[in-house]
C-alpha cells in the first residue's frame, strides 16, 4: 500500500480534494488520510506513479514515503 507524505495537505477541503482526485482514478481505492501527520496511505488497484500523479494534478505535493 502506498503511503504519501502531503505537507501542502493542510485542511479538510485538501482532504477532500485529495481524496476526489483518487477516487476519479481508482473508484474502488481505499483512502486512510491522516490530516495531522499529513500522510495519505492508498490501497489501489492503481501504480504508485499513477496515484502520486492524480495527487500531483489535485494541485498538491506528494512524496512517496512506502510502496
Amino acid at each position: 500500500m502506498p503511503q504519501f507524505q502531503v505537507e501542502d495537505m493542510t485542511c479538510k477541503h485538501c482532504e477532500a480534494t485529495i481524496s476526489k482526485a483518487i477516487k476519479e482514478l481508482d473508484a474502488q481505492a481505499n483512502i486512510a488520510i491522516d490530516l495531522a501527520a499529513h500522510s495519505v496511505s492508498i490501497e489501489s488497484a492503481q501504480n504508485e506513479a499513477l496515484l502520486e500523479a492524480a495527487i500531483r494534478e489535485a494541485g498538491f505535493t506528494p512524496v512517496l514515503v512506502a510502496a
